[in-house]
């Protein structure tokens, strides 16, 4: 099952502020891996295989640094097609020194960084879905070590040569003020709540294990960032028709969010602030 096409409602590429565009571009494609689909004077669109935007990093005029608990961005989540793939960029990471994170979530594998202006990222590979523990709608997740070696071991006799293609916007974490008023809201665009943590709620479409996190792990209540601090911009949500779209609108329209459009996408605000563009497959 691929939860990241029609039919699911899934995470498409996410847009970042930072505070030097220059240095992003160098993290993006060296340390992580990315490479550059187009480029303007103040921002740069990365993508894995050439053809679909992955993440988009801007640097906006008096742009500011990344503001301590605020709503928004906890991490974005790049999935890797295989393991082999994962255990490629450990090598990768520790030849140069890269700090890192890592846990084993039982329905997939990751590591944690974070990029020059604190921006969360996380890379990861699934367990096959026959081997998700559901149970009442639940799915069963966990946060142990990462067993390296072996994720390593799937990977011997390859090299790195950057991310590979295949490489999705497998799903967004997210900051937010209030877990209540964000369950509503996510539920209103199409997402069941499928796991539950400690002031933490994860949320999916067709099955996944999540397409979204949702944390008030500040202690909730977080002021919205200023527009112009280094952060998230806004993320994108991608619908498999018009009409599955267009419910969603409806939805959220009912709870009193104001949707606006531009070219070929929607735009709303989740109640934390968290901007969403949402457009179809």
């Amino acid at each position: 099952m691929n939860y990241h096409k029609s039919p699911c409602t899934y995470t498409g590429e996410v847009y970042l502020n930072v505070m030097n565009l220059d240095r992003s571009k160098q993290f993006y494609t060296e340390v992580i891996g990315l490479k550059i689909l187009d480029e303007e004077k103040n921002k740069v669109v990365f993508t894995a295989d050439g053809r679909m935007p992955l993440l988009i990093v801007e640097q906006p005029d008096n742009v500011i640094p990344k503001e301590p608990r605020r709503t928004g961005l906890y991490h974005f989540a790049l999935l890797l097609p295989n393991r082999a793939d994962l255990g490629m960029l450990i090598k990768h990471f520790v030849k140069h020194n890269v700090a890192l994170g890592a846990s084993d979530h039982k329905v997939s594998e990751a590591l944690y960084l974070s990029d020059p202006d604190g921006n969360g990222i996380e890379i990861y590979t699934d367990r096959h879905p026959d081997v998700w523990n559901w149970d009442n709608g639940k799915v069963a997740m966990s946060t142990d070590p990462l067993d390296a070696e072996s994720v390593v071991a799937e990977s011997e006799g390859q090299e790195w040569s950057g991310l590979p293609m295949g490489t999705l916007m497998g799903h967004i974490h997210l900051h937010v003020a209030n877990l209540a008023e964000a369950e509503t809201f996510y539920n209103a665009l199409g997402f069941e709540v499928v796991a539950h943590y400690p002031q933490a709620l994860f949320m999916a479409n067709g099955k996944y294990h999540h397409h979204i996190g949702l944390n008030t792990w500040h202690g909730g209540g977080d002021a919205r960032p200023s527009e112009n601090s280094v952060g998230l911009q806004a993320y994108t949500l991608i619908y498999p028709t018009e009409s599955v779209l267009k419910d969603a609108i409806g939805e959220v329209q009912a709870l009193g969010s104001k949707v606006t459009s531009d070219v070929n996408r929607f735009i709303v605000e989740d109640p934390s602030g968290n901007r969403i563009f949402l457009h179809v497959e």
